[in-house]
């Protein structure tokens, strides 16, 4: 079968933009994006590498196929976090040893794949943050087709090409292109009131009495 390779013109975000996210939690980002956009808790990082931010170069792979991963691979630019949907298949490896040398090569921010991975102790020696579904020696067939740089689905997420990708040891969030100015500037102001809530607790105050918790029957 054809693996389809897209071409979208996309805007590229500036590296001193990206770094703007390096204090911003996951989980704050998640928040504020109303918790819409967070991948779903079963793609766990598989490196002990897991920070990373970047914009998202899509693939989807045909089940059980890594074709489409070779071909893609190619056309990474320098920072591109690579997002695969690999159908979830955990028990199914699509990705190893050799596929990050590739992406190593062309200098990938890392790797995120809704399926399964396997060359774990190369992966974590080369050093690129690598989130799965899960491990299993078992490996791909090649041949089925897939498509590159198109829309996909990972981790219960839609993702477009472009979107920017921010990872820590909590998970992934995926923001919208069209909406990371506005998202940075909520999760600062969320992270801002957070710091300010430690500092109340650090000064006596209970998180009953922050939130306003107070619907309270004593028995």
């Amino acid at each position: 079968m054809t693996i389809q390779r897209f071409h979208p013109k996309l805007s590229r975000l500036s590296d001193d933009f990206l770094q703007k996210w390096a204090d911003i939690p996951v989980a704050v980002a998640g928040d504020a994006l109303n918790r819409m956009q967070v991948m779903q808790s079963r793609i766990r990082p598989v490196t002990s590498q897991r920070r990373m931010t970047g914009q998202a170069f899509t693939i989807d792979a045909f089940h059980g196929d890594n074709a489409a991963i070779h071909v893609g691979l190619t056309s990474v630019q320098p920072g591109d976090v690579v997002v695969i949907n690999a159908g979830g298949l955990a028990d199914r490896a699509l990705y190893g040893g050799i596929l990050n040398e590739l992406a190593k090569r062309n200098q990938a921010a890392g790797v995120i794949i809704d399926g399964g991975v396997r060359d774990v102790e190369e992966l974590q020696d080369h050093g690129l943050p690598i989130f799965a579904a899960g491990i299993s020696p078992a490996g791909p067939s090649k041949g089925w087709g897939g498509s590159i740089n198109a829309p996909i689905s990972c981790g219960g997420v839609v993702v477009q090409p472009g979107d920017l990708i921010h990872t820590d040891a909590d998970g992934i969030v995926v923001v919208p292109l069209a909406r990371v100015d506005d998202i940075l500037s909520i999760a600062e102001s969320r992270l801002a009131a957070e710091h300010s809530i430690v500092e109340r607790i650090l000064q006596g105050e209970d998180t009953a009495d922050i939130f306003q918790i107070n619907d309270i029957e004593e028995m």
